[in-house]
């Protein structure tokens, strides 16, 4: 049975409390039921092996602290969004494993299991942003009390997951929901980003325009891409999403374009070059001074 810590900040809103979680605490994004939730609308949260370890009907968000005990951690941190056609969430090779990876970088990883399936009347992702940004806040905040405390705070997305990223990086300015206690004071705008593969960037009816709602500023944060060419999710959008920040002048982001590898992949490995994308990435955090090298 999944147990469930709660540890309160020094000083308490009147709306609710700030978590402060240690590692591989798992804690409720919300002190009640997330915003929008319909009572009934899905079912009981299973976890099944199809292929890939998956999660299914979540309805109560969470974040899981993976904090690294490398001498190399710095307080750089990325909060981890798995992929899953805002269905189902791979939790497995697109989450933990990537927690783990991070880890061994000496980077902070914070597993982010946000609400599916999509829900009824509402765009596919209007409920995993705002589980997003809510645990960009309590992040910041917990990560005030580690032995090697928050510095720089980034999100990584996989397919699904890293639509939710290129959202949160774009769309910062503004909470998408009604602010409940202190850890909504923070910034919910990331430091950095990285999409793998991301989905549900451009139109099916037309792939040379982002959609509506990612609008790209000089504000937005670098951004680390990796897409094939023959991914059924079209790299257009990678690409675009890459030129839209060069136009902006954001400096610091980076597009690795593969022609081989397909979809999904995450940190499973196989004989096509896509799947070294780590070892890039790794350099890309070199290149912008969020790891030590």
């Amino acid at each position: 049975m999944m147990k469930f810590f709660f540890f309160p900040f020094i000083s308490l809103s009147l709306l609710g409390v700030t978590l402060v979680a240690k590692e591989h605490d798992e804690v409720f994004l919300w002190p009640g039921d997330a915003p929008g939730e319909v009572s009934g609308e899905i079912g009981e949260e299973k976890v099944e092996v199809k292929g890939v370890k998956r999660i299914s009907n979540v309805t109560k968000p969470t974040i899981t602290y993976y904090l690294s005990d490398s001498k190399k951690a710095n307080g750089t941190t990325v909060i981890v969004c798995p992929g899953g056609a805002y269905q189902i969430l791979a939790i497995e090779h697109e989450g933990e494993d990537v927690c783990k990876w991070l880890n061994s970088l000496g980077i902070h990883a914070v597993l982010l299991k946000y609400r599916v399936p999509r829900r009824k009347n509402r765009e596919p992702h209007a409920a995993p942003l705002q589980d997003a940004q809510r645990a960009m806040g309590l992040v910041r905040q917990a990560g005030k009390s580690w032995n090697v405390p928050l510095t720089k705070l980034g999100i990584i997305g996989f397919s699904a997951g890293g639509n939710l990223a290129a959202r949160t990086a774009t769309s910062f300015n503004q909470r998408t929901y009604e602010p409940i206690d202190q850890a909504d004071q923070s910034s919910c705008r990331p430091d950095f980003a990285l999409l793998l593969y991301p989905a549900y960037l451009t139109p099916h009816n037309d792939p040379s325009v982002l959609y509506s709602g990612i609008e790209v500023t000089k504000d937005c944060p670098p951004m680390f891409f990796t897409h094939t060419g023959d991914d059924p999710i079209p790299a257009e959008g990678s690409i675009l999403l890459y030129l839209a920040l060069e136009k902006a002048g954001v400096i610091g982001s980076e597009l690795h374009i593969y022609p081989f590898g397909g979809h999904g992949y995450g940190l499973h490995t196989s004989r096509h070059p896509v799947t070294r994308w780590p070892k890039r990435a790794k350099d890309w955090f070199q290149t912008n001074d969020l790891v030590r090298k």
